[in-house]
């Protein structure tokens, strides 16, 4: 026989003999015809024609008979260890699909800005966690670049980032309002001043987050709008490598405040022209959130995200209104 035609007679034999295996682990684990049939609420001449028709359509026998009892053949000790594997792998596969499909359990895949990772994504996790627990999280951070990337091939259900996507097939909604401050290093010439025009840091070294994060972006738009455009003497990947550089005297940084509070080895300014802010929100695609749980979770976000997001550091968090 050819291995295609081998292929062929396999489907076959799958197509006609899937049905049957839930019967045939039933008889070989109770060893007895009756009580099997009894067990998945068949009848007893149904369940011992299909096992026969089995038996057939293999070309082996699969159990020893001794008056009612039963004992699995060699063939059928290999046969079942296969199926009980199988079954176990589609009763798991079921379950998840189930479980998927329902508001209280089930995974949602979450993207997030890591700048939203110390403190605001946390609190919406625990918030929401407390009224469905069993709902299950994949967290993850990328730049807004990346994050839409996941979110249009479908390998997100939602994500919270900076600036808002003006696209037909994705909805946003906005949360928050973020100011940015100029960071200065502690001994800066600027450092004694609690507020500037952006413009004045023009002969400043920049230094900041590459091309494909948002707030990137937002950095270069607003140092335009002041004009000038900035010159980046380093590029980072997180916004705690931008700080501490700038802590180091290695340039200066527009960047949200620190959800820790300033460091003593920076200084936040106060930008009061432009007035330097980005817009966080929540992004998802027009065809839906994705499972139960994924619209739930937005709804959540959408409640209680811009109490949490216009939580300022140091705030406590008791009492809060969200």
């Amino acid at each position: 026989m050819s291995a295609e035609h081998e292929d062929r007679h396999l489907d076959g034999l799958l197509s006609a003999l899937a049905p049957r295996l839930r019967q045939f682990v039933a008889v070989a684990r109770a060893e007895h015809v009756t009580r099997a049939a009894e067990a998945i609420g068949v009848p007893q001449p149904t369940l011992s024609r299909s096992i026969a028709r089995l038996e057939r359509d293999l070309g082996s026998a699969l159990f020893l008979r001794t008056g009612r009892t039963l004992r699995l053949s060699r063939a059928g000790a290999l046969l079942l260890e296969h199926v009980e594997r199988a079954m176990a792998d589609l009763e798991a596969g079921l379950r998840a699909v189930v479980e998927h499909a329902g508001p209280d359990g089930g995974r949602v895949a979450f993207g997030f800005l890591h700048t939203l990772g110390g403190a605001a994504v946390p609190q919406l996790l625990r918030e929401f966690r407390q009224e469905r627990p069993a709902v299950r999280f994949e967290l993850v951070q990328r730049g807004h670049d990346g994050l839409l990337e996941l979110l249009r091939a479908g390998m997100l259900d939602l994500c919270l980032t900076s600036p808002l996507p003006q696209e037909p097939d994705l909805v946003s909604a906005a949360l928050h309002e973020q100011r940015l401050h100029l960071v200065v290093p502690q001994g800066h010439p600027l450092a004694d001043r609690r507020r500037l025009q952006l413009s004045e840091a023009a002969p400043e070294q920049f230094v900041g987050l590459g091309r494909g994060y948002g707030l990137r972006a937002t950095t270069d738009a607003w140092c335009l709008a002041a004009g000038f455009v900035p010159k980046l003497a380093f590029e980072g990947e997180e916004i705690d490598t931008v700080r501490g550089l700038v802590a180091a005297g290695l340039g200066v940084a527009l960047l949200p405040p620190d959800p820790a509070g300033a460091a003593p080895s920076v200084v936040e300014l106060e930008v009061t022209q432009p007035h330097t802010t980005r817009v966080l929100g929540l992004v998802w695609r027009r065809a839906g959130a994705g499972p139960p749980a994924a619209a739930a979770f937005r709804d959540t976000v959408l409640q209680i995200g811009p109490g949490l997001l216009a939580q300022r550091p140091g705030d406590p968090a008791e009492g809060r209104t969200i």
